[in-house]
């Protein structure tokens, strides 16, 4: 995440590897352009299973800097659409493929915060997907059966059921596991250490400029101030990729808000549970969330996103105001002791859509040995680790097991975002946002 409206997020800063820009002329066997979670999992995995291959990882700032060090750090199984919604367009085989792999990202990050030993808050609970209100219970409703009939254990709870986790008048909710908060900015950065440790060169505050095809040696990358050949590229740019005109479909750039508290009183704590690690999702498209933080404050986003394409610095600032406002009346509604309770950081930042809620991950089609990885849709904290794994096994040439998933393709659908149409589909997001806040 990243843009002018980005305020300072919840997460400090962290010690990084060195990460000079790139001059001259640079050759690597393999580069990673991006040093978020897609890009260094991706560095990661080559350097464990191929000591010997020289990975290089560019980024235009530093690790951590763009939406893997922004984001709410809920880890949670989603990929894709809601699961009723994938049982219509997937079938129910496709479908109940797509949740378990999102399942087992979830296990993949939490084995990784294990081996790498990360400080980083990690609490291992529940993650409810809630409502409060009808339409939201009509969506519960259609997913909770859709589960069932594919054989997803995904259990139902009652307002009972809810208040024994979280002290919110919520009128139905669906429990997904596994699940656990974190830090994200303190997993991407132990990444990008651990790669470094095993090798990886890292080169900061060099934006990728152009890609072009080899002559000989694989594609070239051109930076500000050099150029860097590799035999394969591996592009991590998630939203950035329409600013470099790749041939990926849209994945849209979407402006997302968060807001921090200081630290809640121990009952308001342990109503919006404290003690177990839940979080909590609105069943409604774009709706807010809640999570509980180490040191007993609360995270809050969701609720609003803005199109910022086309708007200039004071309009988007002017929109994250209003986004954070949102959000703060909405957090205060959760709990009478909210009522007063400071807020201590505001920040947003981009996040990558695709017109069909699903991500891109796969070649780059009229360019030899060059991927691409984007498009999570705001659910990337387990899903860009797992696509970095599944791409840097492609790159060693590893058979990939069973059938692609449905996001394991090179394009997304083409959404109109330039011209006289991005006021409509800048209207559209907002229209989503207002019934998301109504419905809440």
């Amino acid at each position: 995440m990243s843009g002018p409206a980005a305020g300072t997020p919840y997460w400090g800063p962290a010690e990084l590897p060195p990460g000079p820009e790139l001059h001259g002329v640079v050759t690597a066997d393999v580069a990673v352009v991006g040093a978020g979670l897609a890009g260094l999992s991706c560095a990661y995995h080559l350097a464990e299973r191929a000591p010997g291959l020289d990975v290089v990882v560019v980024d235009a700032e530093h690790p951590a800097a763009g939406a893997s060090g922004r984001g709410t750090g809920l880890l949670g199984p989603r990929a894709g659409p809601a699961v009723d919604r994938a049982v219509r367009r997937f079938g129910p085989r496709t479908a109940r493929r797509m949740h378990r792999a999102s399942e087992r990202a979830v296990r993949d990050v939490l084995e990784l915060c294990t081996r790498l030993d990360v400080p980083c808050g990690l609490r291992t609970g529940e993650q409810l997907v809630a409502t409060r209100s009808a339409a939201g219970l009509a969506a519960l409703a259609r997913q909770a059966r859709a589960c069932r009939e594919i054989g997803l254990d995904v259990p139902v709870l009652t307002p009972a059921g809810i208040r024994d986790r979280v002290g919110v008048p919520y009128r139905a909710a669906l429990v997904h596991r596994p699940a656990a908060t974190l830090d994200p900015a303190a997993l991407t950065c132990a990444l990008a250490r651990a790669c470094a440790g095993k090798g990886v060169r890292f080169y900061g505050g060099s934006p990728l400029l152009a890609v072009h095809p080899g002559d000989l040696v694989g594609p070239e990358l051109v930076l500000p101030h050099g150029r860097l050949y590799a035999g394969k590229a591996v592009l991590a740019v998630n939203s950035a990729a329409t600013a470099l005109a790749l041939p990926v479909g849209t994945v849209l750039p979407l402006e997302v808000y968060a807001v921090a508290t200081e630290p809640l009183s121990p009952a308001a704590y342990e109503a919006l549970g404290g003690r177990a690690g839940h979080s909590v999702v609105d069943a409604v498209p774009m709706a807010p969330y809640f999570r509980v933080l180490p040191d007993r404050g609360l995270v809050a986003g969701g609720g609003t996103a803005t199109v910022p394409a086309g708007l200039g610095a004071a309009r988007l600032r002017a929109a994250g105001e209003r986004a954070w406002g949102r959000l703060e009346r909405w957090l205060r509604s959760l709990h009478p002791d909210l009522a007063e309770v400071r807020v201590t950081h505001r920040w947003s930042g981009r996040i990558g859509m695709t017109g069909d809620d699903l991500p891109v991950v796969g070649p780059v089609r009229g360019f030899d040995d060059v991927w691409y990885i984007g498009g999570c849709c705001g659910h990337g904290l387990a899903l860009s680790v797992a696509h970095g794994a599944h791409v840097a096994a492609a790159l060693l040439g590893d058979p990939q097991p069973g059938e692609p998933l449905p996001w394991h393709r090179s394009r997304a659908p083409a959404l109109p975002v330039r011209g006289p149409v991005r006021p409509l589909l800048r209207a559209y997001v907002d229209t989503l946002g207002r019934v998301a806040r109504h419905t809440c």
